[in-house]
Order: structure tokens, then sequence, then C-alpha cells
């Protein structure tokens, strides 16, 4: 008998032995399979990736040519075009017979083309310029690959894509790719984490490597083809197996087992002592854990049975009445802390809402009083008792004492008083800073003129005036005078934060408004003066007084960043540029509708240029780095400009200096 129930146990072993082995061999085939279809779907979207950013890159070639439609116009976005796309080796405009007309060699990878010519790769350009001819579009040439010094090289690709300028055909923009840069600067890098990526010839061989693991006839490997207008490449993803272990598994069978044996021994030996002492012991445990969280509450609890009589209080609410807890257990309405003149208000009150069994969870607020007579407000929120069973039993208070709330609001609402008043004091010091910063210029140019008649009144043999100049430089200074009114206004108006009259000036009208004055301080400091306004700007909305001050303080900085000596007059760099151009739209809003056009303004000074440290407070109130500024010229132009929905925003200029750039909405038609 004995031996054949150790002939079971051992056969039951054995087929839990193995269903166990079963079970972990169908799970790593799971794993298996599981990790393949991953890594077909991750080289799937590799793919994707890399197609769609070679669509982005045609498209934004497409936009390069209708910016700049010349030659001459060409070389400086495509040189800024070729900063930002490092996949792009060489971005040349040929014309109708491939003849080059303007090439630009990225900076990242300049010597490329040192060792063999570039019209080696001639059959390369016709192959994928004949195709775009064909398809009137982009094409793209078979690989190929391209010797370097000291025996390097680079497994190379030709675009063609076919440009028109208003509806003329304006040539062929070709595009130089390294397969190796398309891997690196197009893809996703958190998807190659401990992976192996390539582009492979048909037979296996790699032309193009992002990274590499080590050989493992294990690995797994995907494959996906990408098809690109013109030729294909093959693209291929390996990943390590991940090691699979036995021993886990069976160390939770054999802890499960043995777990499973001492349950049944302690069951079968105490189960009934045992499940009372743990009943015993839960019961004890949560009446000491609600006696110490009720003890230790702020809030007065409160229980009543249906009749209204109180079956518990917490210490909380004793102290909060003022008794004891035996005193106040067993009584019924009218409650001893209720004030005696509403005794019989609130007895009606608690009567309609016990009979409605309405209660707001907001709760409602009350008044109680205390044996000495005090009285104080509470909140109370009620909600009904509910036994083990299901049934209501009475009703649970939460009272909260509202004394100091009710403190603390009263100092809040006059603290709130003393700083409305604090900042229309600060409002007032505010405008007369404003208005004192934003004067000086146009009093500024009404002294000199008036300096300037002055002298010739004086001594009219020193320089002798004509009619018609003497009434420029009067008309100058009423120019002045009512700038100054209207700066007066226009400041007002900005510390009130009121909405001001917008107009539609045209850009060349803004900048033709401030020359003067701008000419003058740039004469007096020996700065050059170079204007470049894009003619096809359309008119800008905006409060044209604002607009002019922001321009005259960017003009006036930049003049002030290059004193005397620096840079040196023999450098060709005391240069104050003012560039007026049309900006890119902005991003539509929703699917079919466009976004808003902007004319973008640019003041670049060959300064010293600006300091981590003072370019992080730049626009702070106050801030200054000049012995007798205010601190608030930038500061306005930045709130002026974010009023007129833009951005004002600075970068460092090249070779030095620094150039102010912020745009203004076109005027709607």
């Amino acid at each position: 008998m004995k031996s054949g129930r150790w002939l079971l146990w051992g056969a039951l072993l054995l087929l839990t032995a193995a269903l166990l082995s079963v079970l972990v061999f169908l799970a790593a085939e799971y794993e298996l399979s599981r990790d393949q279809a991953q890594l077909e779907e991750d080289v799937a979207t590799v793919a994707g990736d890399i197609r769609s950013a070679l669509l982005r890159n045609v498209q934004t070639l497409q936009s390069l040519h209708s910016v700049a439609p010349s030659p001459n116009a060409w070389n400086a976005p495509a040189a800024e075009l070729l900063q930002t796309h490092r996949e792009m080796m060489r971005l040349e405009w040929r014309d109708a017979a491939l003849q080059p007309l303007s090439v630009r060699v990225s900076p990242f990878t300049p010597g490329v083309f040192d060792f063999l010519g570039r019209e080696q790769a001639q059959p390369e350009v016709v192959q994928a310029c004949e195709a775009a001819r064909r398809a009137s579009g982009p094409a793209y040439s078979a690989s190929y690959f391209w010797p370097m010094r000291d025996g390097k090289g680079l497994e190379l690709i030709e675009m063609c894509l076919p440009v028109a300028f208003g509806g003329k055909p304006q040539g062929m923009l070709v595009v130089t790719y390294a397969l190796s840069g398309i891997l690196t600067e197009l893809i996703n890098r958190d998807l190659m984490r401990g992976r192996g990526l390539s582009f492979n010839e048909a037979d296996g061989t790699r032309l193009a490597i992002f990274s590499a693991i080590p050989a493992n006839r294990r690995n797994l490997r995907a494959q996906t083809v990408l098809d690109l207008p013109g030729h294909t490449l093959i693209l291929q993803l390996e990943s390590p197996r991940r090691a699979r272990g036995l021993f886990p598994n069976v160390l939770t069978a054999v802890v499960g087992l043995l777990s499973l044996a001492l349950l049944v021994v302690l069951f079968l030996l105490g189960r009934d002592i045992r499940r009372r002492q743990r009943a015993e012991q839960d019961l004890a445990n949560a009446l000491a854990f609600r006696k110490a969280m009720e003890d230790s509450l702020v809030t007065g609890l409160r229980a009543r049975d249906m009749s209204g009589r109180i079956t518990y209080v917490n210490p909380a609410f004793c102290q909060m009445v003022g008794r004891r807890a035996d005193e106040l257990i067993g009584s019924g309405p009218p409650a001893p802390w209720w004030p005696p003149e509403l005794a019989d208000e609130y007895q009606q009150r608690q009567e309609v809402r016990l009979a409605g069994r309405y209660f707001p969870r907001e709760g409602f607020e009350s008044v109680f009083q205390r044996p000495d007579g005090t009285r104080f407000p509470v909140l109370i929120i009620e909600a009904p008792l509910i036994d083990a069973q299901g049934e209501q039993t009475g009703y649970m208070s939460a009272i909260l004492d509202l004394t100091e709330q009710r403190r603390i609001e009263d100092l809040n609402r006059a603290t709130f008083e003393r700083l409305q008043a604090t900042a229309r004091l600060a409002t007032v010091g505010e405008m007369a800073s404003l208005i004192s910063h934003e004067l000086n210029q146009p009093l500024a140019a009404i002294a000199s003129y008036a300096s300037g008649m002055l002298n010739v009144l004086r001594d009219p043999g020193v320089g002798s005036l004509s009619p018609e100049d003497q009434r420029q430089a009067i008309e100058r200074i009423a120019e002045q005078a009512e700038r100054a009114g209207r700066v007066i206004k226009s400041v007002a108006d900005f510390v009130r934060r009121r909405d001001t009259e917008r107009e539609a000036v045209p850009p060349a009208s803004l900048i033709d408004s401030i020359y003067p004055l701008v000419a003058l301080q740039a004469k007096k400091q020996g700065v050059r003066l170079q204007i470049d306004i894009d003619p096809n700007c359309p008119p800008v909305l905006c409060d044209r007084t604002m607009i002019e001050q922001v321009l005259l303080n960017l003009t006036r900085n930049g003049i002030q960043a290059m004193p005397m000596g620096d840079p040196p007059a023999g450098s060709g760099l005391r240069v104050l540029g003012i560039r007026v151009a049309r900006a890119s739209p902005e991003p539509a809003l929703s699917p079919g509708r466009a976004g808003p056009a902007w004319v973008s303004f640019a003041v670049t000074d060959h300064g010293q240029g600006l300091s981590p440290e003072v370019a992080q407070r730049l626009f702070t109130p106050y801030f200054t780095t000049k012995a007798d500024g205010m601190g608030l010229g930038l500061s306005l132009c930045r709130t002026v400009v974010e009023q007129h929905g833009g951005a004002l925003t600075h970068q460092p200029a090249e070779p030095r200096g620094t150039t102010f750039r912020f745009s203004l909405p076109v005027t709607p038609i």
C-alpha cells in the first residue's frame, strides 16, 4: 500500500516536471516569435521615419526655391539648410543642361570631393535627373561608393528635384546624400539601443552601418524594402536574442508546492483556533486604529440615531462645545450648544433636513455656543450612517470650527486692500518712469534742432540756412513735439493696458519715420547704416507710435553697443543692420486653415555680444548695464511686441554682435 502511494507521488512529480518543461518551452517560443514580430515592426517604423524625413526634405527644398528664385539669393538659405540637415552633403542648383548654377557644400563634410572631382559622379546625377524629368518629381539614383583619402570612402546617393518659379522651369536641384548620414540623422535613436542597423545589398553586403552588434547565429534579423523614386534600398535591423532561464520557474513551483503543503498542515491543525484569534486581533486592531485616528482629529465628529439622539462624539467635538462626552451621549434636541434664541429655528431646520434626507456635500454653516456664552461659527457636513447590512441607523456629522478661518479671511481682506493701494502707487511710478524713458528721444531731437536754429540766428554768417532749410528744421521740431504727445498717450494707454487703435502701416514707412534720428546717432558714433527692406512686404497692423519707439530703442542700443574704436573703423564691422522681410507663416491652427502671416524686423549690431548672465536678465525691468540707463527699454519693447501678438527674441550675430528680432502681423485683406 505504501509503495503504491510512493509510486503515485512519483508519477505526479514526473507529470508536473513534464508539464513545467512544456510550459517553459512554449513560453520561450512565444517570446521568440514576439521579439521577431516586434523587430519587424520596428524596422518598418524606421523605414517609415526615413521615408517621411526624405519627403520633408523635398518639401523644404521646394520652399527654398520659392523664397530664393535667383542664384545669388539662393546661396544664403541653401547654406542655412545644410547647417540644419547633416544628412545632406552637397546641394547644387543646375540648369536644364545640368550645368551648375550655384553649389553649396555641407560644413560638416567639406572634403568629400577633394580626392576625386565631382564630375566622376555625373552618370548618377544624369540618371536621377532623367528619372525626375519623366516623373515630374523627385527621383533618386542608384547608390555608389565614393573613395576618399587614406583608403576611406562613403556610399552616396543622388536626389534630383525639378524646380520652377512662376510656372516656368528653373532647372534642377541636386542633393547628395550619404547613406550613413541618412541612418544617423533621420531615425529614432531610442529604437537602436543594443541593436544593429544597416543598409544592405540584396546579397547581404552592407552599404552603410549606423550601429553593429557582435555576430551571433542566435541574433534576430528583420529586413524591409525602402522604396524611393528611382531606386530601392534594403534596410536591415538586428537584435540579440534575450536569454531565458529555467531556474526561476522551477524555484517558483517548488515554493508553491511547499506553501501549499504548509497551508494544508496549518489548516488541519488549527483551523478554528486561528480563525477566532485572527478575528479577535483584527477587531482589536480596528478599534485601536479608529480610536487613535478619532482622538488625533481636530474635526469634531458626532453620530446620531434616527430620532436625533447623540450616540457618539469624539474628543475634538467635546473640546469644541466645552462639554464632556457623558453629558452629550444620549441627549437629543434641543442641543445644549444651540443659542437659546435660535433653538426653534435650528429645530425646524433639522426636522426638515432629516425628513427629506437632504445632505449637501458642501455642508451648511451654523453658530454654536459654549457654556461660558462665547459663540463661534461652524461648518457642518452630514451623511447617512450605514451599518454592515446596508441599513441606515442614523447620521454622522463632521463639524469644523471656522473661527480661525474667519480671522484669516478678515486679515486677507485688509491685506488685499493695502496691496491694491500699493499697486496703484506702483502703477503711477511705472507710468512716470516709462514716460521719462520714452520722451528722451523726441525731446533730444527737439533740443538738437532748436540749438541748431539758435546758432544760426545768433551768428548768421557761421552757417547760413535757406528759408526752405529753416522751414524743414521747424517742421522737424513740430513732428518731434507731436511724437512726444503721442508717446505720452501711448504710454498712458500701455500702463492702463487699454486697447490702442491700430492701423495698417507699410514697414518702409516705419523705417523712414525713425531714419533721421537713427542716422544722426549713427553718424556721431561713426557707424554705417545698412537697411534692407523687402519690397514685397505687405502693411502690418500695429500701433505706429509704439512700434516706432521699439525700433528706436533697438537701433539706439545697437549703436551704443559699438563705441568708438570697438570694432575698429578699418574692420568693416562698424555697421548697424536693419532688415525687414516677410516671415515664414506659422503652422495652421486646424487642418485646411492657413496660419497668420507675419513681417519680421531684425536689428543687428557688431558689438561685444551678450554674456550668459546679461542674456538671462536682459528683459527684467530696471536691469541695465549702462551707467545712465533706467532698465526699462527692452522690457517695454517686449511688452509692446507681445501686445501685438509677436515675440521679441535675440541671438548671437556672426562674426560678432547680437541680432534682436520681432514680428508683427500682416494687415488682414
